[in-house]
């Protein structure tokens, strides 16, 4: 590949693209609240919400020092992340308490990053970190569902106008920030009527000593404000 190509590459990762017509913001964050709303609906689409959620967790695990043996992302949109290092610690809180709020803080930067027009690099970003959580899914229906996600990301971002790009940029980012926000509600309905006793709340509650409830409390106000802050810079507010 010649320096002028190399140079088109880098312009077209990162460089900016126009902003997109007002409508068209509006019109896919109500497709996103469309695809988290209804149960059956979302029974398909929180697949998507479960890589970021897995994702986060591996993602931490690996920054605070852990090692990482594996990712599994199961039909049922369940999912575990195992990982090796000290059973207590800061390492270990912040690794529990990545799941519930990586969806939300992954929309957050990414509303940013489409707020400063960098449209194609989102798409980019995105495709890189799916690649970089495949190395480490253990199990074919994980693989597959990242794979697929992945496809679509690089697909769009290499193949379709600049406009297709806007939509399907702006699409993902909402569903990132409404979607981050369904989880918790249905953590504190199960553990409500005595269900997950093992959930990221309660492994929190025994590494720090504070009540599952607070870290549940937490996870609310980080989504609730991913989705008021990101929604803001979408929507150039």
């Amino acid at each position: 590949m010649d320096s002028t190509n190399l140079g088109d590459l880098w312009n077209r990762v990162f460089g900016t693209q126009p902003d997109p017509d007002q409508w068209l913001v509006i019109v896919t964050a109500l497709v996103a609240l469309v695809a988290v709303t209804p149960r059956p609906l979302w029974r398909l689409t929180r697949n998507a919400v479960t890589i970021a959620h897995e994702g986060g967790h591996g993602l931490v695990a690996l920054l605070t020092g852990r090692s990482l043996d594996g990712i599994r992302l199961h039909s049922d949109t369940s999912g575990l992340t195992v990982s090796r290092g000290k059973p207590t610690g800061i390492g270990m809180i912040l690794t529990a308490a990545a799941g519930y709020t990586a969806p939300s803080l992954l929309g957050l930067g990414g509303a940013w990053l489409l707020a400063a027009n960098h449209i194609t690099l989102f798409l980019w970003v995105a495709t890189a970190l799916l690649i970089a959580m495949l190395v480490m899914v253990r199990n074919a229906y994980g693989a597959l569902t990242v794979i697929v996600t992945g496809a679509a990301f690089l697909l769009i971002s290499w193949l379709t106008t600049p406009e297709v790009q806007a939509a399907f940029a702006y699409a993902s980012v909402w569903f990132l920030l409404l979607g981050g926000v369904r989880p918790a509600f249905e953590l504190q309905s199960k553990r409500r009527h005595g269900g997950a006793p093992d959930s990221d709340a309660d492994q929190l509650s025994r590494l720090t000593h504070v009540p599952p409830l607070m870290w549940l409390l937490l996870f609310h106000v980080v989504s609730i404000c991913a989705l008021l802050g990101g929604g803001r810079w979408l929507l150039g507010l």
